[in-house]
């Protein structure tokens, strides 16, 4: 390999250990049994989260259910976590995109989320859960 293509090849494989890392260091079966179902239930007055995300352009982009399923397969579930892990900071849920987005403004989170802001504040029970499989994550 010549003097330029070995520090792109290496800085390459990093970046895809790193990736690889994150997924595998959050734990997927917490995420199907305890996040998952968040993106499927209905909060007052806000779509549920799939409702846009199965369609969506964003980075946070669902697998679309099957047709009458009220959940995904495990392997539409993966493909969900593969998702959902690159918008996290494993162990620091102040830093993860995919907790602060969707978060109120007046609690730390971003100013504008297109399904409105599915979190008023870090004590939301559903906030709670996501964070704390974030932050369980080493």
């Amino acid at each position: 390999m010549n003097k330029i293509k070995a520090p792109l090849a290496l800085a390459l494989a990093g970046a895809l250990a790193a990736m690889m890392g994150t997924a595998q260091s959050l734990s997927f079966a917490i995420y199907r049994e305890r996040v998952e179902p968040i993106f499927l239930k209905k909060r007052p007055n806000h779509a549920r989260c799939v409702a846009c995300h199965e369609a969506s352009a964003s980075n946070f982009k669902l697998q679309p259910l099957d047709p009458g399923a009220t959940s995904w397969t495990e392997s539409q579930s993966r493909q969900n976590f593969e998702t959902v892990s690159r918008l996290v900071v494993p162990g620091d849920p102040s830093k993860s995109h995919f907790l602060i987005h969707p978060l109120a403004p007046d609690a730390g989170g971003d100013d504008f989320h297109g399904g409105g802001h599915q979190f008023e504040s870090k004590d939301d029970p559903d906030w709670k859960i996501v964070a704390e499989w974030v932050r369980a994550a080493k």
